[in-house]
């Protein structure tokens, strides 16, 4: 591991013992799991090796963005309660994360970087506040320049994780087919799967959240991804 690089505990905790690379085909397939499928104990090892999926994806500051996101957000939002709201500070840095695990979009960091402080604060006092009402707390933060229902999505996921899941590219294809509409309308359908998706993998104790199934769903979804290119080979732009 490189000294320079900060990484998260959870992440060290779980590469203490390296990994061969690539996994083994066993491995790999154990940690993959299909949207129709009812196993938990698969669910719950896709959702155990997100750490080091993220880890796979070699992507600047990924790690300590996500860090922020899972663990840090939570507990500022939460520590504002009963009135929560987003600073936009923290929008920044969620819009950070959301464009470093996914497809990096400028225009967008643009967008929310221009932000009125007291508008986002407003803006996400409302959305809050509106939970578990997801239509009416996604519509409040999309008047927000930049801010459409996958980014509203994570802000909400970052306040009620058991309510909100996060709109990926990988778990809308799961969840929903090849479709990656963008869309309060597609955000609803996508979240009520997963709702009823967590619902019905909480059984014996353990529980799932729908953001949890989320993460799961992304993480076996990079795990099928084909290797990146050897050094010197073609690179898509």
């Amino acid at each position: 591991m490189d000294p320079k690089k900060k990484r998260p505990l959870t992440v060290v905790q779980l590469q203490a013992t390296p990994l061969p690379s690539p996994l083994p085909a066993a491995v790999a397939m154990a940690e993959t799991v299909d949207f129709a499928s009812g196993d938990g104990e698969a669910w719950r090892a896709a959702l155990g090796a997100y750490d080091r999926r993220l880890a796979a994806l070699d992507k600047p500051d990924l790690l300590d963005a996500d860090s922020f996101y899972r663990h840090d957000l939570p507990l500022l939002l939460h520590g504002r309660d009963p009135d929560p709201y987003l600073a936009k500070p923290e929008l920044v840095q969620l819009m950070q994360w959301k464009l470093s695990r996914g497809k990096w979009r400028p225009r967008l960091m643009d967008f929310v970087k221009s932000l009125d402080d007291k508008v986002v604060e407003s803006a996400s006092r409302k959305a809050f506040a509106a939970l578990p009402d997801l239509s009416k707390a996604i519509t409040e933060l999309t008047v927000l320049k930049g801010v459409g229902p996958a980014t509203a999505s994570a802000v909400l996921a970052a306040y009620a994780p058991d309510v909100a899941p996060f709109m990926s590219d990988e778990a809308m294809v799961a969840a929903l087919g090849n479709v990656k509409e963008y869309t309060l309308k597609q955000y609803l359908a996508f979240a009520e799967k997963l709702q009823a998706k967590a619902e019905e993998l909480s059984v014996g104790g353990e529980s799932l959240t729908p953001s949890d199934v989320e993460r799961a769903l992304w993480s076996s979804a990079i795990a099928s991804k084909p290797p990146k290119a050897p050094a010197g080979g073609k690179r898509k732009r």
